[in-house]
C-alpha cells in the first residue's frame, strides 16, 4: 500500500513593500512522501516570493508537484488554461527546462542547497538561451532555519523588503536573502 502525503495547513500574512501586495492566504500543502520539510517549507517561500493579488484561477497555486511529472511545484494559469507562471524547485535538466520554458510565458527555477552552485555552473550557458526563465538561489542556511518554523498548522508572517525577507511564526523567525543569477 502506498503511503500517503502528509497535509499542512498554512496561514500565511504576506506584506511585500517591494512590490506593494499586502494579501492573506489561507494554504494546504501535501508534503509528499519522498520530500522532505525543507524542499515543502522553500515551496511556501517561493510562493510568498512570487505571489500576486490575481484572484481565482488565476493566482498562483501549488500543483501536485513530485507525483506528477508534467507538472512544476507551483504555476499560475489564466482562465483559457495558459499557463502564466511555471515554478520548478531544485536542479532540473535541460530537457525538464526546455519543456517548461516552451509551455509557459515565464518560467522561475528555485535553487535551496548549496549542491545548486554545482548546476549552475554547469548550466548557465545552456539557461542563457531561455528569455524567459529566471533562476531564483536562496542560501541552504536559511533554508534550514525557515524549516525549523515548520509545523501542521502554521501561521507565518511574511514581510519582504529590499530584497529581504523576514518570517516568524510562533516557532520562532528567520530571515531569507534571495538573488536572482
Amino acid at each position: 500500500m502506498a503511503i500517503k502525503a502528509t497535509i499542512y495547513k498554512a496561514s500565511v500574512q504576506v506584506s511585500d513593500m517591494d512590490r506593494h501586495h499586502y494579501q492573506s492566504y489561507d494554504l494546504t500543502l501535501a508534503l509528499h512522501p519522498s520530500e522532505t520539510e525543507e524542499r515543502m517549507m522553500t515551496r511556501l517561500a517561493a510562493f510568498a516570493l512570487l505571489a500576486d493579488e490575481k484572484e481565482g484561477d488565476e493566482q498562483l497555486s501549488f500543483t501536485k508537484g513530485l507525483s506528477t511529472d508534467d507538472e512544476p511545484d507551483l504555476w499560475q494559469k489564466n482562465f483559457s488554461d495558459e499557463i502564466l507562471l511555471w515554478v520548478e524547485l531544485g536542479q532540473p535538466d535541460e530537457k525538464r527546462l526546455r519543456k517548461a520554458c516552451g509551455r509557459a510565458k515565464d518560467v522561475v527555477v528555485v535553487n535551496y542547497n548549496d549542491k545548486s552552485d554545482i548546476w549552475w555552473e554547469q548550466n548557465k550557458g545552456k539557461t542563457s538561451r531561455f528569455d524567459n526563465l529566471r533562476i531564483l538561489q536562496f542560501a541552504e542556511s536559511e533554508i534550514q532555519a525557515l524549516e525549523g518554523l515548520c509545523a501542521r498548522t502554521m501561521q507565518l508572517n511574511v514581510t519582504i523588503q529590499d530584497g529581504e525577507m523576514w518570517i516568524s511564526s510562533e516557532q520562532g523567525e528567520c530571515a531569507l536573502n534571495p538573488t536572482w543569477r
